[in-house]
């Protein structure tokens, strides 16, 4: 069984969805976790669930990760309930979907902004008292798009694309420091957003997954628990897709 029992977690966008699943996942193996959502009311009920069914600590911050002020502002206040970070799961994100033709400039600029920039931000903050205790784990949620492209999802794909990106080049920067730094590229996973389709759209993309299904967000969450654990400690610069065998 994984023991987290002595480390605390940050995790972004997670005042719902699989964010939030990954937050309960880390705190159900003993860690002290932050949720963070732009959405502060979200955030501090998705706290206060996970604390009560885990006994964890937890503590609920608004911020915008886009904004470098907010990204500081938050990271502060997770170093001062926990006293460090052992742990940064960048996982808030956005869609803007739409034919490159069509797209606006401001959906671009939008997804790229929430998505890429923003773990540019929270791994640049959050790897200062890392690097101190020459210890920790950061963990980018990518997606499959983000290796094989989708048609209409110009914005997201190349956001997701530049997190892998990024996450390789940070794994070397921070090697020396015993700082894992890894991605995870979620395929078809069971969302809010996959259940307003219907249930011929949802067999028409199982169709074409291997394993000929949909994931769940707890299939996401089990990834990232064994990468924010001691199991991983030889595991840097990797893409972890959990798709069903979509991307092979």
């Amino acid at each position: 069984m994984i023991d987290l029992s002595s480390k605390t977690a940050l995790v972004t966008g997670s005042g719902r969805g699989i964010g939030k699943e990954i937050a309960a996942k880390l705190a159900a193996a003993g860690a002290d976790v932050a949720i963070s959502d732009i959405d502060l009311e979200t955030a501090r009920a998705a706290a206060a669930e996970i604390g009560q069914a885990t006994g964890r600590k937890t503590i609920a911050l608004a911020a915008d990760v886009s904004k470098a002020d907010d990204v500081k502002g938050m990271v502060k206040g997770v170093m001062d309930a926990f006293g460090k970070i052992d742990i940064l799961i960048n996982n808030a994100g956005i869609t803007r979907d739409g034919l490159l033709m069509r797209m606006k400039e401001e959906d671009w600029d939008l997804v790229l902004s929430i998505n890429l920039k923003s773990a540019f931000l929270c791994c640049r903050e959050t790897v200062r008292p890392m690097m101190s205790a020459r210890s920790g784990k950061i963990i980018n949620i990518a997606s499959v798009v983000g290796l094989m492209g989708n048609a209409g999802q110009a914005n997201y794909s190349a956001s997701k694309a530049g997190m892998i990106g990024l996450t390789k080049t940070l794994a070397r920067e921070f090697a020396s420091r015993s700082i894992n730094v890894n991605a995870i590229a979620p395929g078809f996973i069971k969302t809010a957003m996959t259940d307003k389709l219907t249930d011929a759209e949802k067999e028409k993309l199982a169709s074409g997954i291997p394993m000929a299904k949909l994931g769940n967000p707890e299939d996401v969450a089990n990834a990232a628990l064994f990468l924010a654990s001691s199991l991983s400690d030889y595991i840097t610069g990797q893409v972890i897709t959990v798709d069903g065998g979509l991307v092979m």
